[in-house]
């Protein structure tokens, strides 16, 4: 009561929390999957308890998700209690978000003063990144949650020399770690650091407690790994994206080295099926046919006209083949060519509505127009490399596939990053200077210790994320905090330099507030075409007139010093506080979240009109999709029988465009209500109600409460299932309905042939009227297996 009686007592601090609820937590009651990845997990854990331990992704305990349990054992908890929704695995995290806030707060109260921690507090709140990121049911929030409450146990044992406080110190990194495993220990050094500066004893004494800390926290870190490790894997799931069911091979290896090195052989690309290394997918030369049509071939069997997906030159598709029915001559083998011109067949002419790549006349230039992928329908003639932003930021970024721009020193400050949490990092370069202007051997203060702590969190992270080959944006979260407490303390250092009028450190804010409002309209410039000019030209010239108006030596009082300089600040957070508003104004792509106006897109200004399978019906001239006998089906449907369906009949993630993907845009397909009712009447006993190739197909029947088994995991290439394995649990009468979908993001590309093959073989197809229902189309093929 007495916390929060002294919370309660600051009005300011209260105002900030209820802005980052708000951010944190407004409208997500409209996201039904969020990420269905780990909705499925919290699904299947709901189910046992074996399922609940090891946070297994499908009802049969058959394979993990790639990351450890901790986090996901909060949101089942909340899930038995509030009901399995996408607003209730999403509160953990948003409740996590605002109370990081709250920690910023009471980290830089104590020695920076009340000013600089309400600073520090609307800062964290108005990190964009982490507004993105909290509104979903990701790990990292709840991360960066744990490890500032790790920094205030250590803050508070350095202060008081309590054993106790700096032991819970290392021992809360050992449970992020298994929330996140190696990102955790991105900010150990900084723990030691401060633990070596701050604690007042001798250094035996103190090489002796960080010994034991360090130890607390080795053990706290591995345990749920060894455990799991040493139980046979006949006996427990398969750990997912391991690729050798290992966890501690998951822990360095996938969610270790390999996102430094960018390997991302050892499982899913975060997101997406394995092979989609910044480039598209292979899928063995075929274009999978979404809703149960069949694929593209290359060879221009089995397929519509033999289109391709040719990630580097010019597409061609098969020589001499005929035009698809439907589409006009010319286009028959339309391709979607990602850095050159879009050609049909040899001798054919470009698909309709492509010329040579040049940009569309729908207002999509940049954007990828019809036919093309994103950052091909500029007005360059088509012939910026894959990845490359289109002129508007609305489409794929640099870096490949996940926007995360070219490494190197200056990454942070790159257009694919800068708006995600770097923009008050010039004004913490300039309140870092005031910081230790009067550093001295005999004159090292706490201030001095902290901000080499928050230094210490910045710097390794910042240097990994600028060099990293493999990461997602909202990532980025990690550098939040230290920048949010930098800039509070940093503020107030600044801003009492300049009131002191202490020679050439009195210019520093006004400095701070123009270089920062400089660098603020370089993150809102690009985006002009989106929003309008008056943001970048606004926050620019607001920082030059207010910094102007810092430098007139005598200001006219006190009094309008006082508004200056908090004016000057204020407008350094209109362009944050614009990107944290645009998950609620844009949308959100729950997968991959990150703010901006692009943020509803995915990958950070991803794909907008479909991810590939759209783009090349567009590409071939069906007016929105491919149906299998090569008709042109309206509105993105893809009917197996070649009649169109409108989209809307596939329903997705209500905030969620699932348009002309066939899926909703966190990676899901709809529940087939009409199918849930036919297995269940013809069940016979079978503890599982059907098994599928993905998450992306069976996820969404968990989430309902049904029993599914899913034979791969994240991606194609752990090998949960062999034939052997799953005849035996055919045999064992666990399960009789195998339901092959179309496709699917994620999960595994539908990925096992073999499996596949071995259904098809020994299963008998149920004709589609008897399950799909009346009035819709089939999204897949479902096969009754019985075997003797």
């Amino acid at each position: 009561m007495k916390f929060i009686r002294k919370i309660g007592s600051d009005p300011v601090l209260l105002a900030i929390l209820l802005l980052a609820a708000f951010l944190y937590g407004y409208g997500i009651w409209n996201d039904k999957y969020v990420n269905l990845y780990y909705t499925s997990a919290v699904g299947s854990m709901l189910q046992s308890w074996h399922n609940f331990f090891y946070a297994s992704l499908d009802s049969a305990g058959s394979v993990t998700v790639d990351k450890p349990p901790v986090v996901f054992w909060i949101q089942t908890l909340f899930a038995w209690v509030l009901g399995l929704k996408g607003w209730s695995v999403i509160l953990p995290q948003a409740l996590a978000g605002v109370g990081s806030v709250l920690l910023i707060y009471l980290l830089v109260k104590p020695t920076f003063g009340k000013t600089a921690a309400r600073i520090g507090a609307l800062a964290m709140a108005l990190t964009p990144v982490a507004a993105a990121v909290s509104r979903t049911n990701n790990i990292d929030a709840m991360l960066v949650f744990t490890l500032l409450l790790a920094t205030w146990f250590l803050f508070r044992g350095t202060r008081s020399g309590k054993i106790g406080s700096l032991i819970a110190a290392f021992a809360l990194i050992g449970v992020a770690f298994n929330e996140k495993m190696l990102q955790a220990y991105m900010v150990v050094p900084a723990f030691y650091l401060f633990y070596w500066l701050a604690y007042k004893i001798n250094w035996k004494k103190k090489t002796g407690i960080l010994a034991a800390c360090t130890a607390v926290m080795l053990v706290i870190s591995v345990s749920w790994a060894v455990i799991v490790d040493s139980i046979p894997a006949s006996e427990r799931p398969f750990i997912g994206s391991s690729t050798t069911n290992s966890v501690m091979k998951l822990a360095f290896g996938y969610n270790g080295v390999s996102r430094l090195t960018g390997d991302r052989g050892n499982g899913g690309a975060g997101g997406f099926p394995q092979g989609m290394n910044g480039e598209m997918p292979s899928w063995n030369g075929t274009v999978p046919g979404m809703n149960g049509g069949t694929g593209t071939g290359q060879d221009g069997t089995d397929g519509t006209s033999g289109a391709s997906v040719n990630p580097n030159g010019n597409g061609t598709g098969a020589q001499g083949a005929s035009p698809a029915s439907g589409v006009q001559d010319g286009t028959s083998g339309a391709s979607v060519n990602l850095n050159g011109n879009g050609a049909g067949t040899q001798g054919a002419g470009p698909a309709p509505g492509v010329q040579d790549g040049t940009s569309a006349d729908d207002g999509r230039q940049g954007r990828g127009m019809a036919g093309q992928f994103p950052g091909n329908g500029t007005d360059d003639g088509g012939q910026r490399a894959f990845g490359q932003m289109g002129n508007d930021r609305g489409g794929m970024g640099g870096g490949g596939m996940f926007n995360t721009g070219t490494a190197g020193p200056l990454r942070l400050f790159q257009s694919e990053l800068s708006g995600q949490a770097s923009w008050l990092i010039p004004f913490i370069l300039f309140g870092c200077i005031a910081i230790f202007a009067n550093l001295r051997r005999r004159h090292f203060t706490q201030q001095h210790k902290e901000a080499i702590f928050w230094l210490a969190w910045l710097l390794p992270v910042a240097g990994f994320f600028s060099i990293a080959g493999f990461f997602h944006q909202y990532y980025l979260i990690m550098i939040g905090p230290p920048i949010a407490a930098l800039a509070g303390a940093g503020y107030v250092k600044m801003r009492d330099l300049y009131r002191g009028h202490s020679g050439w450190l009195s210019w520093l804010l006004p400095a701070a507030v123009l270089a920062t409002a400089a660098f603020q309209w370089y993150i809102l410039h690009p985006y002009t075409a989106t929003i309008g000019a008056g943001w970048s030209i606004g926050v620019l010239a607001a920082g030059i007139v207010l910094a102007a108006a810092l430098a007139i030596p005598k200001i006219g009082g006190r009094p309008i010093a006082r508004l200056v300089t908090a004016a000057g600040l204020l407008t350094l957070l209109i362009g944050p506080l614009y990107w944290s508003l645009t998950p609620i104004a844009y949308g959100l792509n729950s997968m991959t979240p990150a703010a901006g106006p692009d943020s509803r897109e995915g990958m950070g200004g991803g794909m907008r009109d479909g991810m590939g399978m759209n783009a090349v019906a567009q590409a071939q001239g069906a007016p929105g999709g491919v149906a299998q006998d090569g008709a042109g089906t309206p509105d993105g449907a893809n009917a197996q029988d070649g009649t169109g369906t409108p989209s809307g009949d596939v329903a997705g993630d209500s905030r969620s465009d699932g348009g002309q993907f066939g899926f909703d845009r966190n990676g899901g397909e709809s529940v087939n209500e009409s199918l849930v009712a036919y297995l269940k009447e013809h069940n016979t006993g079978e503890q599982y109600l059907f098994a599928t190739m993905n998450y992306s197909t069976g996820g969404p029947y968990i989430i309902e409460g049904n029993k599914v088994v899913i034979l791969n995991g994240f991606s194609g290439s752990d090998v949960v299932y062999t034939t052997d394995t799953l005849a035996a649990l055919v045999k064992s009468g666990k399960v009789k309905y195998f339901y092959v979908s179309g496709g699917g993001m994620g999960g595994g590309r539908e990925g096992n042939s073999s499996l596949t093959t071995w259904i098809t073989e020994n299963g008998t197809e149920i004709p589609a009227s008897e399950w799909q229902g009346t009035g819709g189309t089939a999204s897949g093929t479902l096969y009754e297996v019985t075997l003797n």
